[in-house]
């Protein structure tokens, strides 16, 4: 959420920043609902005072044994007036609640300017494409005997997979070896979330209410005993996690850091679920875009002054995996059109796949700035003499996403007889009796 006195006092920088997202604020329309909002919070208040002022002097009456009539008939026309005006003042502020809910982060200066990915800057390139005597295949090719869309078809609908045997085993030993290098090497506290979620928690990551329809809606049920204390009275509202960054960056909510605190670096494997509700008829074979997949997340929660440089370092983090997976890939800054809702800049790692001859994103590291710890009311106190606190900055990247990457170890590692060498960084995860060669 935007500072609201930034949009109430510098509209203009809104407007712009929507306006590169290809969104728009109407600051004039805006500007007529603040104006409202204070004539209707001057008339409120002044009723309020109205009323607390008759009662003190009912009071004095009844004290007194003087005749109350007229006063009572004063009070009743005055809560007559307050109980609409309090409605109209409720329902206006919940307009404008809806609105900061809806308005993007503000984009950092140096994000470049543009429509969709094809205007994203190219910021490095690493490692050798493989140089195949034989047309590449893409994963779902080589080895339809692991890797079954049929069956969990028939259990789910499309867009779910099953994977088999070593196939499984691979996918498991990727997530392992990421958490490892993340908690061994770059010292991230690795957490276990729930993957059940309140409404509160996508808002304050900023899933909501923006995102809601790639989101899973579930119903706990309608015993209310049994929701006692669970979702803050939100009813039955619940929602299946669509990133692990939701649960990890609400680690911070309500809370007040010291500075010796932070950062705070938490990483989580977790299953993801996700509606894909704009992506009909896109990667629909294999496991490149599924309903449910698997990733391992990097959060960071920072001194408000530290964001930019803990973005290059988690940019440089998810990088070192690609780097030991011996795996080609790219940088981009990603453009003013294609950047998320809740980010002030973005970094795209895109991994090359030679059955698809492009590059395809295997993670997005974001500086979201103080945009969700302003939701969650997360702070940290930047002078302990003054006790004065400022909202934290919070990060998010995959690190990376489990199964892009091992379709990227598939395409990339594959040989002309339709098997797949297993990179070196891998083997310490996987069995004794696991092959050299997959498919051997």
């Amino acid at each position: 959420m935007l500072d609201t006195h930034i949009i109430r006092n510098n509209p203009q920088k809104v407007t712009e920043s929507c306006a590169k997202r290809g969104a728009t604020f109407d600051a004039e329309v805006y500007a007529g609902l603040e104006q409202k909002r204070k004539t209707l919070q001057e008339k409120v208040q002044n009723l309020q005072e109205q009323r607390t002022k008759g009662a003190d002097e009912i009071g004095k009456l009844v004290a007194q044994g003087g005749d109350l009539n007229q006063l009572k008939q004063q009070m009743q026309q005055v809560q007559q007036e307050l109980k609409p005006a309090k409605k109209e003042l409720d329902d206006l502020l919940e307009e404008l609640r809806n609105i900061h809910l809806n308005l993007p982060n503000i984009l950092d200066a140096d994000v470049p300017v543009g429509k969709d990915a094809n205007d994203n800057t190219l910021v490095l390139e690493w490692g050798d494409k493989p140089n195949f005597s034989f047309k590449p295949k893409e994963h779902y090719e080589l080895f339809p005997q692991l890797m079954d869309f049929t069956i969990p078809g028939k259990m789910a609908g499309s867009r779910f997979s099953l994977l088999r045997g070593p196939m499984a085993q691979l996918h498991r030993a990727l997530a392992q070896m990421m958490l490892d290098v993340h908690t061994r090497l770059h010292g991230y506290e690795e957490i276990n979330i729930p993957l059940i979620l309140n409404r509160d928690a996508l808002t304050n990551s900023g899933q909501l209410p923006k995102f809601e329809e790639d989101l899973f809606h579930i119903k706990k049920g309608d015993d209310k005993d049994d929701n006692k204390g669970d979702d803050k009275g939100d009813g039955v509202d619940f929602y299946l996690s669509p990133t692990s960054e939701v649960g990890l960056v609400n680690i911070g909510s309500d809370t007040i850091y010291s500075g010796d605190e932070l950062p705070v670096k938490v990483t989580c494997h977790s299953t993801c679920f996700r509606a894909e509700a704009g992506s009909y008829g896109k990667d629909v074979k294999g496991i490149l875009r599924q309903h449910q997949f698997e990733k391992v997340e990097l959060v960071q929660i920072v001194k408000s002054d530290k964001s930019e440089e803990a973005l290059e370092e988690m940019v440089g983090q998810a990088q070192k995996i690609l780097q030991m997976l011996e795996l080609p890939y790219k940088v981009v800054t990603l453009c003013s059109g294609d950047i998320g809702f809740s980010a002030a800049k973005t970094y795209d790692l895109e991994v090359w796949l030679p059955g698809q001859d492009k590059y395809r994103e295997v993670s997005s590291c974001s500086n979201c700035r103080d945009f969700q710890a302003r939701r969650m009311q997360a702070r940290w106190v930047t002078d302990p003499g003054t006790n004065k606190k400022e909202l934290v900055h919070t990060l998010n990247g995959s690190g990376l996403a489990v199964g892009r990457t091992l379709i990227a170890v598939l395409e990339n590692n594959q040989t002309a007889d339709g098997k797949v060498k297993i990179p070196e960084a891998l083997k310490p995860y996987l069995s004794e009796d696991f092959p050299e060669l997959l498919g051997d």
